[in-house]
């Protein structure tokens, strides 16, 4: 049955979605990834008492065409996982088709973001992975930056294409052939940071093969680095 309002036991958790992802929103500019209103981020709202699979669950996404400047809290909008508008006054990003369709086949996904930053774009033009030749890369990425098929914005199939690159890779991020990237994380804060992070090695690579064919890492000291970053690396 669609959910056509925000259940009182999940009132609590979307609000502090809606201040969280506002924020986030933020860190795009930041950061160079996005100009005028382009990109967005979004979080899961898990339901515990949901439907099988997380079919309850709710996204939280910025308005579509929104000024980075006019977003607050409470100019964000919640979506079902159909990318059906549940609670707010705007129109839902351009990209909740895409967001939905990655919570609804990756489960373990918490938060999707979407930008059109220069440098990895640059490469999704190309339709050309990002190899890995940057401990950075293995750290966060386990290996490349693959590239995603050409698809069309407006239904699921850019997030089909999302899926059916990053299921069963130790990729957060992916380059959409022609558009740009979108990375995933287990929350929103931790698909940003791999948006960031996608765009400096974008940066980095592309500056390394000016200056000649960068050096590839053995995939042994990859897995090596990405077991240590992921496991022992911070504060636990």
């Amino acid at each position: 049955m669609p959910i056509t309002e925000v259940p009182d036991h999940l009132r609590a958790a979307v609000d502090a979605a809606k201040e969280k992802v506002a924020a986030l929103h933020a860190e795009l500019p930041r950061w160079e990834l996005v100009v005028w209103t382009a990109g967005n981020v979004s979080e899961r709202v898990r339901n515990p008492s949901g439907g099988a699979g997380g079919a309850d669950d709710l996204l939280v996404i910025k308005p579509s065409g929104l000024s980075y400047d006019d977003i607050t809290p409470d100019a964000m909008v919640v979506c079902d996982l159909e990318g059906a508008l549940v609670e707010g006054e705007r129109a839902p990003s351009s990209d909740t088709a895409a967001h939905a369709y990655v919570y609804q086949h990756m489960p373990e996904v918490g938060g999707v973001v979407h930008t059109h930053s220069t440098y990895a774009t640059a490469w999704a033009a190309r339709g050309e992975e990002i190899p890995c030749v940057l401990t950075m890369m293995a750290d966060e990425f386990g290996g490349p930056v693959p590239v995603g098929p050409f698809a069309i914005i407006g239904d699921d199939s850019i997030g089909r294409g999302i899926v059916e690159t990053l299921r069963g890779s130790r990729s957060k991020a992916v380059l959409m052939q022609n558009h740009g990237p979108f990375t995933i994380g287990s929350d929103a804060k931790a698909a940003v940071k791999a948006a960031v992070l996608c765009e400096e090695v974008a940066r980095a690579v592309h500056v390394a093969r000016q200056l000649g064919e960068p050096l590839p890492i053995a995939q042994e000291h990859v897995d090596s680095l990405y077991d240590r970053y992921q496991n022992v690396y911070g504060q636990r």
